[in-house]
């Protein structure tokens, strides 16, 4: 008997049901990620036209994907970054992928925000590129955040100079007789920078108000009993960081002089501290001292007053001091 002979006819595979459902399921999954995605997910040809647009770029540039899907992908690109699609453009014919540039768009109604880019080259059945899917994340919040923290870390590095600068300029004028005498007087000096910087936490580092200032230095003298003592005048006066801190350290240290030598040292005395602004924006301070010992001009400059002048001058600011007899009166003058 002779052999059955197969037929010269071949059979095309049958796709079975299941795998078509599977396929099914896995489209839609993927279209149900790209719909839901927080990320902008669009697809567009290589002549740069918009095929598809999902729910997150509706959200953020604020075109409904009726209104893109058919238009230019520079409707989004403001017009001074327009070279950067053909660029894009280019390097997508040639196959590469295009991975988190930082650039700027345009929504719909003309703000800006700045978005991290991933191109990517879309490819046919047969392998030939025919398009270019485009994944956008808005960052512009990220952006302003790094922004702040470094201008704060710029803040605080100039800050921090600053107050090393004034530390330094105080152990540099400040002289004494013995070790221990002269440890004191520098710590009470960077005590009253220390005091004068919880003033600048309060008002985020706009500055200080006089009068708080004031009160800090001679809080000693303001305790009940002593209230008399120390009269204070002049309009709530807010200076900048800079110049309070000279402020502090000048009335530290005209406190401290008036309890040892003057008008502070007995029981009778008093100060009266008066402050005003000029039109071009100075702080005239004065300082004058009543009921103390009797006061006779010094032949030579003290370490104090060395210091108060040493620490107004690089302000642009002047000093004048009138020994009366009756007390010191101390005239400063500060650009604020």
């Amino acid at each position: 008997m002779a052999p059955k002979r197969e037929s010269g006819l071949q059979r095309e595979p049958l796709v079975s049901e299941p795998a078509l459902e599977r396929a099914e399921r896995l489209a839609n999954l993927l279209a149900a990620i790209v719909e839901s995605s927080d990320d902008v997910i669009v697809s567009k040809n290589l002549d740069g036209i918009i095929t598809s647009w999902n729910k997150a770029a509706e959200r953020i540039f604020g075109y409904a994907a009726a209104e893109a899907i058919g238009r230019p992908i520079t409707l989004v690109i403001p017009e001074d970054r327009q070279s950067e699609e053909r660029q894009i453009l280019t390097r997508i014919r040639r196959g590469e992928r295009i991975d988190h540039f930082e650039t700027v768009r345009r929504r719909k109604d003309g703000s800006s925000i700045i978005v991290s880019l991933t191109v990517s080259p879309v490819k046919d059945a047969h392998g030939n590129i025919v398009g270019a899917s485009k994944i956008a994340r808005d960052i512009t919040e990220q952006k302003r955040t790094q922004e702040q923290i470094s201008i704060l870390a710029r803040e605080a590095e100039h800050r921090s100079k600053n107050i090393l600068a004034n530390v330094q300029a105080i152990i540099n004028l400040s002289r004494s007789d013995s070790s221990e005498s002269l440890k004191e007087v520098i710590s009470g000096r960077i005590q009253a920078l220390a005091n004068v910087h919880s003033l600048f936490v309060e008002t985020r580092w706009v500055g200080a108000e006089v009068s708080a200032i004031a009160k800090q230095e001679l809080a000693p003298y303001l305790q009940e009993g002593h209230v008399k003592r120390i009269v204070m005048e002049g309009l709530q006066t807010v200076i900048e960081p800079t110049a309070a801190q000279a402020i502090a350290v000048v009335l530290h240290e005209l406190a401290t002089n008036a309890a040892k030598y003057g008008a502070l040292s007995n029981a009778k005395g008093r100060i009266r501290l008066a402050w005003s602004r000029t039109e071009d924006g100075q702080l005239m301070l004065r300082w004058t001292e009543l009921g103390g010992p009797r006061v006779t001009a010094p032949e030579r400059k003290g370490f104090g007053s060395r210091l108060i002048e040493g620490t107004i001058a690089p302000l642009g600011g002047k000093v004048l001091f009138d020994w009366r007899a009756e007390g010191l009166v101390c005239e400063i003058a500060v650009p604020t």
